[in-house]
């Protein structure tokens, strides 16, 4: 069984900054990526950012240059740094964590979903 546990949601100004963590734990044997999704009402859930291997990341176009992923490999932990923070990112965030087992094979393991609100 794998835990991910997202925190650091909240309410902020536009222009303001906010840092999500999530910790994914478990028997894990190696960790194919961890990301950031959200959803917002109404709306489908979509990839924000995302952390692959050693250092490759990938972000959505809405975020680049407002937004980074980062982690921590021996403690299965990602960041996302949220700068410059608009109305449009109001959503419930959740970290999503890909990798393998001790014993059971692949795993998908998503968190319980932080709120970020953003006020105009």
């Amino acid at each position: 069984q794998v835990q991910t546990v997202e925190s650091g949601g909240g309410l902020v100004q536009t222009g303001g900054s906010l840092r999500l963590s999530c910790v994914a734990s478990g028997s894990i044997t190696s960790m194919y990526s961890m990301a950031w999704y959200r959803q917002a009402p109404g709306m489908e859930r979509e990839l924000v950012a995302a952390l692959t291997g050693v250092d490759y990341t990938h972000l959505a176009n809405s975020v680049k240059g407002r937004f980074t992923i980062s982690g921590d490999n021996a403690t299965n932990t990602v960041y996302l740094q949220m700068n410059s923070l608009k109305p449009e990112d109001t959503a419930v965030y959740y970290c999503c964590a890909r990798g393998r087992l001790n014993t059971a094979g692949d795993f998908v393991s998503w968190g319980q979903g932080t709120q970020v609100t953003v006020s105009s």
